[in-house]
């Protein structure tokens, strides 16, 4: 019976760490995501500003509005050549984000932006191709630069509040144990109600927010709320999920989860 026990013992630890090793697996791989993104509207946006530069110098109502002339034979053909890159380069986030939302038929900012560059850099080609009309190329290749710019550092601030919460879910345990009757089951937090009644050993992290229903102990909430000094808790006083416990034992009543 001994062996048996150990022997359940050791599986449940294995599954446990498998567990523990999925999740930060996957905390992984979704950091990796948001990095590959930031990178690469940084990588769009420097590139197309650069281009953008001799686009704004050959536009002619750039060039009207700083009072200076800068052209030569077949410069449409340039200013064509280079917006276009601008469009299919810079602008490809924006047109897949398009082609996604069509497909879900869940229209947003992307299809804005999308519809935007593709009018400006449709009608700006025709009149580089016989059609009556002024070009939009300046305008299309700053609107894409802003865009790239906007969405750069929107991507910057998404990494940051993701590597937050990866540390967050890194502070919370991944199992409890639950109380039932006269029995302590220990059980997967995810499995856990509010409501649910938990015991709390000295020294283990809280795994969900909730309300002391027995015992008192000093806790550590340094990582949550950056109290360097463990703060008493006591009968009816809430605790954090993912601060941990001091020496006393704690019985509490799960209040949030998740």
């Amino acid at each position: 019976i001994h062996y048996d026990h150990e022997e359940h013992k050791e599986h449940t630890n294995h599954d446990h760490d498998e567990h523990h090793e999925h999740k930060e697996h996957i905390h992984h791989d979704h950091a990796d995501h948001h990095r590959q993104m930031v990178r690469d509207f940084k990588k769009r946006f420097i590139i197309s500003a650069l281009v953008t530069i001799p686009i704004l110098l050959l536009s002619p109502l750039v060039q009207q509005l700083f009072n200076f002339r800068f052209g030569f034979p077949g410069e449409k053909y340039i200013l064509f050549a280079l917006s276009s890159f601008i469009f299919f380069y810079g602008g490809w986030p924006f047109l897949e984000g398009f082609f996604d939302e069509s497909k879900k038929k869940q229209p947003g900012m992307m299809t804005l932006i999308a519809l935007a560059i593709s009018v400006a850099y449709f009608y700006s080609s025709a009149v580089v191709f016989g059609l009556k009309g002024k070009f939009f190329f300046w305008e299309l290749a700053t609107l894409i630069d802003v865009m790239l710019l906007g969405h750069w550092f929107e991507m910057k601030s998404v990494l940051g509040a993701s590597k937050a919460l990866e540390k967050l879910a890194q502070l919370m345990p991944d199992t409890a144990h639950l109380i039932k009757g006269s029995e302590v089951k220990e059980v997967k937090i995810s499995e856990l109600k509010k409501g649910d009644k938990i015991l709390i050993k000295a020294g283990e992290k809280i795994p969900a927010d909730g309300l002391i229903v027995k015992g008192s102990s000093y806790i550590d909430e340094s990582m949550l709320t950056g109290e360097s000094k463990p703060v008493h808790k006591k009968l009816e006083d809430k605790v954090i999920g993912g601060s941990v416990n001091g020496d006393g034992v704690l019985e509490v009543k799960v209040e949030g989860t998740g």
